[in-house]
């Protein structure tokens, strides 16, 4: 598995070939989709859309937004905040780690965030937190099968959904 970040300056298009692998990977997720509200019409997500979500998480100066290949396939992207709007919150956030539905539940996602974790064990940082949608029991039961804990619950700051936020200290770089 490879984390690539997807290499886009504010202002520019997304390829077309890895926009088109990341819309289907969106568009695979339909039941997300529709208790989110992310998209208007789950069963219809189209290109552009996708490109304003990304190109609205990459216009903050702290994101990253990371693909995830396996044997050259994109199989999951994950979209991180080095850095919470919040300043009293010193964690950084993986604010949405999606795994194409073709190969859930083969531990794709468990190795993605456990590079996602490395990486920022790398960078020197302690903890990890992230929001799961109250309305969403499945991403709340893979999260906390990983050891992530419920610290709170709040209104998501973009569209004030209500969130369970979870914290997972990491370990040293040896683990």
């Amino acid at each position: 598995m490879i984390l690539q970040p997807l290499a886009v300056q504010p202002g520019d298009d997304i390829p077309g070939p890895v926009l088109t692998e990341i819309t289907a990977l969106y568009a695979s997720h339909r039941a997300f989709h529709a208790l989110s509200g992310d998209f208007p019409d789950p069963d219809d997500v189209r290109p552009e859309q996708v490109a304003r979500v990304l190109a609205d998480d990459l216009a903050h100066p702290d994101a990253e937004v990371l693909l995830a290949r396996s044997k050259g396939r994109l199989v999951g992207i994950v979209v991180t905040l080095a850095r919470h709007p919040d300043p009293a919150d010193p964690d950084p956030w993986i604010g949405l780690l999606m795994v194409d539905a073709g190969v859930q539940r083969q531990g794709v996602g468990r190795r993605i965030a456990a590079a996602v974790e490395d990486r920022f064990r790398e960078g020197g940082r302690t903890a990890v937190r992230l929001a799961v949608l109250e309305n969403n029991p499945d991403g709340l039961a893979f999260w906390t099968s990983l050891g992530y804990e419920v610290i709170g619950r709040r209104p998501d700051r973009e569209h004030g959904r209500p969130c369970a936020v979870l914290r997972r200290e990491l370990g040293g770089v040896d683990g």
